[in-house]
């Protein structure tokens, strides 16, 4: 892990809901944007991000966030869209993942840091995010306090990175990839074209 390169660093924007949220993330050089289909300020509906994800390459992985949803909702929506991705922030137990590993999707499995360090692969999850003790606070936690993931383990950081601290989160924790949403807006729900690009770059110089 401590040999990836600056390039090898996976990185993903998400809560994008615009034209220009999408066209900055991937000229900045995301890896992954991500739709947010649950309740939130950064909301959009399948159709909108269908629409979005039409201006996306096909290197970057479109990711649909979802929490507490049903599997009706996850599958429809994800469906629609087209995302290549879904990302669960609930409570969802093993049958949940195995049912949606039928589909041709990425998973993504988000848990909060706590005294427990979660594993990727737990509940046949692609790919783990490790977020903040209390999810989407925006509120940057102790990244050094322990090991968080085990040496080529997929696994993101989140939870209160933004373009000032991000480059001494990787060098510290190593991780996989990072993923941002609060952190590259200048309101809730609004993201700032100067932010994401400046997050992206200061992620890469930590690498």
């Amino acid at each position: 892990m401590s040999e990836k390169s600056s390039e090898s660093l996976f990185i993903k924007i998400c809560g994008l809901k615009t034209e220009r949220d999408v066209d900055t993330a991937i000229e900045a050089g995301a890896d992954a944007i991500g739709f947010v289909f649950t309740e939130s300020p950064r909301r959009v509906d399948a159709a909108t991000a269908a629409r979005l994800i039409r201006r996306v390459p096909e290197h970057v992985l479109t990711v649909g966030v979802y929490r507490k949803d049903s599997l009706d909702f996850v599958r429809a929506t994800a469906t629609e869209s087209g995302i290549r991705a879904v990302q669960l922030h609930g409570p969802e137990d093993r049958a949940y993942y195995d049912d949606l590993a039928t589909g041709d999707w990425t998973l993504i499995r988000a848990a909060a840091f706590n005294d427990t360090v979660p594993r990727v692969g737990e509940y046949g999850e692609d790919i783990l995010l490790l977020d903040a003790p209390i999810p989407g606070s925006g509120i940057a936690w102790d990244w050094s306090s322990k090991p968080l993931a085990a040496p080529g383990e997929k696994w993101l950081l989140a939870g209160g990175l933004t373009p000032d601290n991000v480059r001494d989160a990787v060098a510290v924790t190593r991780p996989w990839g990072v993923d941002v949403s609060s952190g590259v807006e200048h309101s809730r729900g609004v993201k700032d074209p100067a932010l994401i690009t400046a997050f992206v770059k200061a992620a890469r110089t930590g690498a």
